[in-house]
């Protein structure tokens, strides 16, 4: 007697069931990836250029009205000699003063003037300006007789790509130079007019400025400076005080006056009151202006004048602390690695189920929309988050799944052809064997496999680890069995299929093991798939072969077709082909035939109501056919549902899609396949006459059963196309 193997587990693969961890590592590793490209800068330009562009898309705001913008043209210069002597700049400010405005910003160079606001009774609402000294430029000192404490810089901070986004609010320079401020022009600005207000700015960390209210201590708004990786900036040099720049539409952000206007009196006084009134120049041969987000819209100037800026910069500051205009913000570090991890795994997801590139195209446009429209609506709560990074990462590792899953079906489909090929041999071997035995209850070993008493009460342990529980059906070919994996936690239900060989002769055992082998091989490939049970292991015991399968809880399909129902409607014929189509086109990529299509050979799922596909036949074949199964079975197949190249001994993969369309002619006509009758002269089955349908689902179910197979669909696939432009 044969010494019982153990039984060979199938290794685990990412494939089907285990998509999962492919789908984590995979998305894991593009993301890495993204965020490690991401922090080298190679990314900045292109998220700055979205960021610009969300910027210049937000939706037109009401002009801020508590600033006057006093703008210096070329015509107020051509009035004044080309040049503004310090008695124009001092009447300018006595008529300003005149009207009672809250804070005079001036931000106009004045360094060389000694009389700067002579004249003045009130002086200590005047702002003036200086600048730092840089590699571009010298210092500016501010004017000579106002206190540093109403001075602001200048100095502005373009990006590298010389766009302006950011505002440094605070700095501190060399003690030795003259422009000692630490306040920005723009920043003084609000601050001034904002203790009016009774707001002071209240430092909770270097980092962290909070407005407070008095006599309440009412926190009206808290202002975060940018570090060297805010928002889509990585290892930006962050020193000193800086936020991001909420821009206006600078079409229309404040009321505009020229200093003509202004001098000659052409204004309404209550256009200045209470209001911040500053004063710049608008003339480019002074200064080019600056590039902004707004800069490569058509509709605005290419340069912003420095004036605009630092009014823009005042107006946010004010509007923040006063309106509750959000300050534009960002996720912290560890929230936009989750948000481009988790559109990895989208993308992953995508790639993994629509598995063509053309559906997984259009579905990842469809994220990649989504993931902009997202996006925009954060940036119009003035939140910042990557849209660049996501979207890489969604692309990146949708095609990185695309090209394993294609790299592991190419494998598979190399190793199955080569044990396919192994199976077509055996059986043309077992059938040369076959050909002279007669089996007519002479198989010594059925009864004992079939009614042994241990193995239908329980008592019965296959291989010493597979405990029968029940007898599920029993054949020529061998017993199915339920029964409990005692080896595994739980004791989990599984399905033991025996299969016993018509003799027990050395050679004929050679040949059905090398048969079996090769089915095994081929399971365990098609088992990845989710609607094929999964191959968990197989061994020989006492020269019979056992197949452990997993355990599909539902009922046979053949309970939802007549003659045990009522006939199908077109609907739920097209819902069952489709869901085998799914399966054989999954089958057939591997060049596998199942051989045994029918209606008790699929399963009704009863955990997702899917269809899933049982008991591929090529091992039946160690069997010869008796008289118990003539009429069943012929050449592995059944009568009725098998094509005649199946009947000639030479199946091919289309002789499924013949099996399949007869259970669809079963289903709209009610009438077991066998008992239709083939026309005469053209060999294909009459079967139209019996029932109404729809003429495009009939042409399909028609062209499925053709006799010639040459005429009959040649892939899964097509079929599954011109069903789904039925439009059940």
């Amino acid at each position: 007697m044969r010494t019982p193997s153990n039984p060979k587990t199938p290794p685990q693969d990412n494939t089907g069931k285990g998509w999962l961890r492919t789908l984590i590592v995979t998305s894991l590793s593009v993301s890495t990836l993204i965020i490690g490209i991401r922090q080298m800068q190679w990314l900045q330009s292109w998220e700055l250029s979205v960021y610009d562009q969300m910027l210049r898309l937000m939706p037109p705001e009401v002009p801020d009205s508590r600033i006057l913008l006093v703008t210096v043209t070329e015509a107020d210069l051509a009035a004044n000699n080309q040049s503004l002597s310090d008695e124009k700049i001092n009447q300018l400010l006595i008529k300003l003063q005149s009207y009672q405005p809250r804070v005079i910003g001036l931000g106009i160079d004045r360094s060389l003037q000694k009389n700067f606001a002579q004249g003045l009774q009130k002086k200590d609402n005047i702002i003036a300006t200086c600048t730092f000294s840089s590699m571009e430029s010298p210092e500016i000192p501010p004017p000579r007789n106002i206190p540093i404490e109403q001075v602001g810089y200048t100095d502005l901070l373009p990006d590298n790509d010389g766009i302006l986004r950011r505002s440094l609010l605070f700095a501190t320079s060399d003690k030795d130079k003259q422009c000692t401020t630490q306040l920005s022009f723009a920043a003084l600005l609000a601050m001034s007019y904002l203790q009016k207000e009774n707001i002071e700015a209240n430092f909770v960390s270097p980092h962290h400025l909070q407005m407070v209210k008095s006599p309440q201590k009412a926190v009206k708004n808290n202002l975060y400076a940018l570090d060297a990786n805010s928002g889509s900036y990585q290892n930006i040099n962050a020193e000193g005080y800086q936020i991001l720049i909420n821009y206006r539409n600078p079409a229309n952000f404040t009321q505009q006056v020229t200093l003509t206007q202004v001098l000659k009196g052409e204004i309404d006084p209550n256009s200045v009151k209470d209001r911040l009134v500053i004063i710049g120049s608008t003339i480019r041969s002074i200064h080019p202006g600056l590039y902004t987000p707004y800069t490569g819209d058509s509709q605005h100037s290419l340069r912003m004048q420095p004036v605009y800026i630092h009014t823009q910069i005042a107006s946010q500051l004010i509007s923040a602390v006063l309106d509750g205009r959000p300050l534009m913000g960002y996720w912290a570090d560890w929230a936009e690695a989750l948000w481009i991890w988790g559109w990895s795994l989208v993308g992953g997801v995508l790639a993994w189920w629509l598995k063509y590139p053309l559906r997984l195209g259009v579905a990842d446009g469809i994220s990649v929309t989504t993931v902009i429209f997202l996006c925009y609506l954060l940036f119009l709560r003035a939140v910042w988050i990557p849209v660049v990074p996501p979207i890489l990462s969604l692309v990146l590792t949708g095609l990185s799944i695309m090209a394993y899953n294609a790299y592991r079906t190419q494998q598979q489909t190399q190793i199955v052809f080569l044990e396919v090929e192994k199976q077509r041999q055996a059986i043309d071997e077992l059938n040369s064997l076959l050909k002279d035995t007669r089996i007519v209850d002479k198989h010594f070993h059925s009864e004992s496999a079939i009614y042994n008493p241990e193995k239908a009460t329980g008592d019965f342990i296959l291989s010493g680890r597979y405990q029968i529980t029940q007898v599920l059906g029993s054949g020529g070919f061998g017993c199915t069995y339920l029964a409990q994996d005692t080896q595994r936690p739980g004791n989990p239900t599984c399905v033991v299929k025996q299969l016993m060989p018509a003799r027990r002769d050395a050679r004929f055992l050679e040949v059905a093991r090398r048969l079996f082998d090769a089915e095994a091989e081929i399971l365990e490939t098609l088992g990845k798939h989710s609607h094929i049970p999964e191959l968990l292991a197989y061994f020989e015991e006492n020269n019979e072969f056992y197949l452990v399968q997993e355990y599909i809880q539902g009922h046979s399909l053949g309970d939802e077709l007549p003659p045990f129902q009522q006939i199908l409607d077109e609907k739920a014929t097209v819902e069952i082909l489709k869901g085998v189509l799914e399966i054989l086109v999954f089958v057939h990529e591997h060049r596998v035939i199942h051989r045994d299509i029918k209606p008790s050979n699929i399963m009704r799922q009863n955990s997702d109501r899917r269809l899933v596909l049982i008991d591929f036949g090529a091992v039946k074949t160690m069997q010869p056919v008796t008289e118990k199964t003539e009429l069943a079975t012929i050449a592995i197949g059944t009568r009725g549902y098998a094509p005649p190249e199946q009947f000639a001994g030479h199946p091919r993969l289309y002789s499924d899609i013949y099996a399949l369309g007869m259970i669809g002619v079963q289903a709209v006509t009610g009438i077991p396949p066998h008992e239709l009758s083939p026309n005469p002269q053209t060999g294909n089955v009459e079967w139209q006459k019996w029932t109404k349908i729809n003429a495009d689902l009939a042409g399909i179910l028609d062209k499925m059963v053709r006799y010639h197979f040459s005429d009959r669909y040649q892939s899964a696939h097509e079929v599954l196309q011109d069903l789904k432009k039925i439009g059940y």
